[in-house]
């Protein structure tokens, strides 16, 4: 059996009280060297077989899967934050279904997410923003045309953009000329949750030369959006004068 876990954000309690069992249960690891937390490796039992994907091909990872399944081992792939986002998995089960090795899911607490309590945002503001739109900029791996960084800043919502922080200059450019103002707050969180995290707060003006002046290359997620800033409408869901399935409106 394979489990695919997600990691977390980076603090190795962040983990799922799920994913935190199977960890400790597992005869074998192949985790994203790279990106998680190696401090989540010390739960692991004695003797558990440890891999790093970071130095493997898909090839090589399918290989170590075969091997402990024929051993008749568990093995728990360990992906950053959440293995939905970015993960590259859907190679990786379709392997697995090729050699009817039988594999499930167990979620994390993504990047987004973590970023989002380091920052005490709140993603979805009324009369500000009702969409997040996870997304990267097109690098050495392109990106559909029809979700160009310039078409998707069009709609002015909240963003956060992963893989990206080498690729200030031209995200800069290309959210400006997509239609964010300038003024348009913007956070660049490095390693968030991680004990070394740091956040950087400017605008979408100011972005290239935030990133570039703090030497930023990778491992942060960049938030860009009105969501940050100080102007929103009270949500009507608590509020006195409105009336829900669970209680009459008082004013």
């Amino acid at each position: 059996m394979v489990h695919f876990v997600g990691a977390g954000s980076g603090a190795p309690d962040l983990i799922t009280v799920r994913g935190a069992g199977l960890l400790r249960e597992a005869d074998v690891v192949i985790y994203a060297g790279s990106l998680v937390n190696p401090a989540l490796l010390e739960d692991t039992k004695p003797g558990c077989e440890i891999h790093n994907s970071a130095k493997m091909t898909l090839e090589e990872v399918i290989e170590v899967i075969r091997a402990a399944e024929s051993l008749g081992k568990t093995t728990v792939r360990l992906h950053t934050g959440d293995s939905s986002i970015y993960g590259a998995v859907r190679e990786q089960f379709d392997e697995l279904e090729k050699y009817n090795i039988p594999y499930d899911v167990c979620p994390g607490v993504s990047s987004f997410c973590g970023a989002a309590s380091s920052l005490r945002a709140e993603y979805t503001l009324p009369d500000v923003s009702q969409t997040v739109i996870i997304t990267r900029t097109a690098g050495r791996t392109p990106v559909p045309e029809r979700e160009s960084i310039r078409s998707l800043a069009a709609h002015r919502a909240t963003m956060v953009l992963f893989l990206s922080t080498s690729l200030t200059q031209t995200l800069q450019q290309e959210l400006l000329a997509g239609g964010y103002p300038g003024t348009t707050p913007v956070a660049v969180v490095y390693k968030a949750t991680w004990p070394d995290e740091q956040i950087f707060r400017c605008t979408v003006e100011t972005l290239h030369e935030t990133v570039t002046q703090q030497g930023l290359t990778k491992t942060s997620l960049i938030i860009v959006g009105d969501c940050m800033g100080d102007s929103y409408m009270r949500s009507l869901l608590y509020h006195p004068g409105f009336t829900t399935e669970y209680r009459e409106a008082t004013q």
